[in-house]
């Protein structure tokens, strides 16, 4: 299962992690984002010890999706050092993300 990231753990988790992290920002009522979901989670496992997989709730969460720019969801952030370093907007197949990930392991 991905993290559970909310506004006051995304400094430690995302931006301070020493491995690059994929960031899905989501919400429970968006389809998209449960076509997404279990996508997600699966990635996670996979790259257990390599990445941090995280998901942030939206709707419970405003502060790093306003920061980030994330105006729809899901939106897929890839940070490595603190960084935006990649990004997909909407849905996408499974190889997009880990694609995204292994350009910055």
């Amino acid at each position: 299962m991905a993290l559970e990231i909310t506004d006051a753990s995304f400094e430690e988790v995302v931006l301070k992690s020493d491995k690059p992290v994929l960031v899905d920002f989501w919400a429970a009522w968006c389809e998209p984002c449960r076509m997404v979901s279990p996508i997600v989670d699966e990635i996670s496992g996979e790259y257990a010890g390599k990445a941090v997989v995280g998901k942030v709730d939206v709707d419970a969460n405003q502060e790093f999706a306003a920061k980030y720019g994330v105006r729809n969801i899901p939106t897929v952030l890839i940070f490595k050092n603190g960084e935006v370093v990649d990004k997909q907007v909407g849905a996408a197949p499974k190889k997009t993300y880990t694609d995204k990930i292994d350009a910055n392991l």
